[in-house]
């Protein structure tokens, strides 16, 4: 049986790992993180420009900026969908007209 120190000492190695630069939840095995998807308010972490480092507090739909965790090789398939930051809204005028278009 494990002690609950050893329980204690492995979850303060994995949160210290974490804190220290471990894989975010957007690097875990099969996931990857897509950007200018977002809905306002619906993005999971601090987004590309660093004006913010929480989630929740993306403002606009669409934001090329912001980002959420997608299993891996969904995103590009997401009109707007870019595994880099991109400038200004996702959603352009090109993707829009698709998107009318089916």
């Amino acid at each position: 049986m494990v002690s609950k120190k050893t329980v204690n000492t492995l979850l303060a190695s994995a949160v210290a790992l974490t804190i220290a630069g471990g894989a975010t939840p957007a690097e875990a095995a099969g996931k990857e993180k897509c950007y200018g998807v977002v809905k306002a308010g619906k993005n999971d972490c601090g987004n590309a420009s660093k004006t913010h480092s929480c989630a929740g507090l993306a403002e606009v739909d669409g934001d090329g900026g912001e980002w959420v965790t997608v299993p891996e090789g969904l995103c590009e398939k997401l009109v707007g969908g870019s595994l880099e930051p991109v400038e200004g809204d996702a959603m352009s005028d090109d993707a829009m007209s698709k998107e009318k278009d089916g």
